[in-house]
């Protein structure tokens, strides 16, 4: 019998922890309710757990219980975000939005195609670690924006953006300011009011969480209209019927990482370090993308130059789980639009390859990777 590949692509998805799994069970077939009927036992067992998960989601990032409304992951808390305030502000001066040429589809996209004869979308460069470059922001920035959307960390190369001073200088201008830090709560600290953010992005399944639920932070105060109709659920933000299960399962989620942050950052770090570094000895040319010191826990985007990422997949598909660039990417075929970002070249950016640590990542996993690489590299 064949053993499982190791799995080094945790920035994609996670495992479910398994004392989130425990937590969501009771709520497939013993409390089943639907939580927005609770003039029987049923509904108000599924509506008290929501109530608490909530409350736990809220906790991890510094929120209040009623600045978090459920959906269906990062992507649609995105399009919320962007769409709904844009929506709220048809007759509004403010006819800009700004955003980063790295960000993720769920932003890039849809900012993309919010631009019309009304509304401005002005994407900015980055450069060769990722970063936007703060006074070509600044010089963007001005009381015409309406809404600015940069991401906590890149998904495909984890480069940190300093987030609560894009916010500072958001809110020095009057504009909005939303964040997807998808990949980022949950594994670093993430405080809403430290940041000064108006609006959040997560999701449940990049922090051991279930897939299909996510949740949108939208602070006090601030207005927008919902995508869906048919329902006043979330406050009006978000009609249909909540997934009871799978809010109690991102309940736990999020408190188990709240628990355990800093020591899964610590081994997580070292592990990745270690990876890297036999890594570079086995590969002296090998190339590490993105900012070297301000990244994402766990994050690893190399390249083996003059080797495409396909190869190395191709030859690693039955022992490594690792990735090309993003899981939402529609550019499978091309090189990475990140990357092209950077500065490389299309044959540069052709050898990308994504490895990502997470919780459940071990030293004997680490070592085991290390001998299939060596394995590779003499061309076994």
């Amino acid at each position: 019998m064949s053993m499982s590949p190791i799995y080094f692509d945790y920035q994609a998805t996670t495992p479910i922890d398994p004392n989130v799994r425990s937590a969501m069970e009771p709520y497939w077939n013993e409390h089943f309710g639907n939580p927005h009927m609770v003039d029987n036992l049923y509904g108000t067992k599924a509506a008290e757990a929501i109530r608490y998960a909530r409350s736990e989601v809220a906790n991890l990032i510094n929120a209040d219980d009623g600045e978090i409304v459920f959906t269906s992951g990062a992507t649609e808390s995105c399009n919320l975000a962007l769409r709904g305030i844009v929506a709220n502000n048809k007759h509004s001066q403010r006819s800009r939005i700004i955003t980063v040429v790295t960000e993720h589809p769920a932003v890039f996209e849809t900012a993309n195609q919010l631009s019309n004869s009304d509304l401005e979308t002005i994407i900015l460069p980055v450069g060769v670690t990722g970063h936007l470059d703060l006074e070509q922001f600044e010089s963007v920035l001005d009381e015409q924006t309406l809404i600015v959307s940069v991401m906590v960390a890149n998904n495909e190369i984890g480069t940190l953006h300093p987030i609560a001073e894009i916010a500072k200088r958001c809110r020095d201008v009057g504009a909005l300011f939303h964040t997807d830090a998808s990949q980022a709560v949950g594994r670093i600290p993430i405080d809403v009011e430290a940041l000064g953010v108006d609006l959040l992005s997560f999701s449940a399944h990049k922090m051991y969480g279930p897939k299909g639920v996510g949740a949108l932070f939208i602070r006090t105060g601030v207005n927008l209209l919902p995508l869906f109709t048919g329902g006043e659920q979330e406050q009006g933000m978000r009609a249909g019927t909540l997934p009871t299960p799978n809010i109690v399962g991102f309940g736990a989620a999020c408190n188990i990482s709240l628990q355990n942050m800093e020591e899964d950052r610590q081994r997580i770090e070292y592990l990745t370090t270690w990876l890297y570094d036999d890594l570079k000895e086995l590969y002296p040319n090998l190339h590490l993308f993105g900012d070297s010191a301000h990244r994402l826990p766990g994050n690893l985007s190399i390249g083996f130059p003059g080797v495409s990422s396909e190869q190395v997949v191709s030859y690693l598909f039955d022992k490594i789980a690792v990735a090309t660039g993003s899981a939402c990417s529609s550019e499978k075929t091309q090189p990475s639009r990140v990357l092209l970002a950077l500065g490389l070249d299309p044959e540069t950016a052709s050898t990308a390859l994504r490895l990502s640590l997470g919780r459940f990542s071990t030293e004997s996993e680490v070592n085991k990777a290390l001998t299939i690489f060596k394995s590779m590299k003499a061309g076994k």
